[in-house]
């Protein structure tokens, strides 16, 4: 990566755009179920959705819920001058424990979503607390 862009840095725009990725499944998956897509209210539309398409929502919903913790212990461990590589290995652990989170809840299974959740959650904590050691 380029000088002072970090693998890190790369993995917060990684996690910034997966919420965009499951609102893309969660249209896709009601578009196919319900016959179309409603454009003009989507919100709306999505509301009515149920199913993949719906858990699909909800991993949107909390992926934009996890972003501020995300981007937060990045920036700080970054202040704090942590070990670079373990910021770096950590956050990009944070981003595939969150594909795996989209998936699991998009084919429905909670307990392993709530496991992977909590896992990436422990990441987060790690990352924020690099920069105390």
């Amino acid at each position: 990566m380029a000088d002072g862009f970090t693998w890190a840095y790369g993995m917060v725009l990684a996690a910034s755009l997966l919420p965009i990725v499951s609102a893309g499944i969660a249209k896709k998956i009601g578009a196919r179920d319900s016959g179309g897509f409603d454009n003009s209210d989507p919100r709306a539309w999505l509301e009515q959705q149920r199913g993949a398409a719906a858990r699909a929502n909800a991993a949107q919903q909390n992926g934009f819920e996890v972003l501020p913790f995300f981007i937060g212990a990045v920036l700080i461990a970054h202040q704090l001058q942590a070990n670079q590589t373990w910021i770096d290995l950590l956050a990009i652990a944070f981003v595939l424990l969150r594909v795996v989170y989209v998936w699991c809840y998009v084919v429905d299974k909670a307990t392993l979503r709530s496991l992977v959740w909590t896992a990436a959650f422990g990441v987060n904590v790690a990352i924020l607390l690099l920069g105390a050691f």
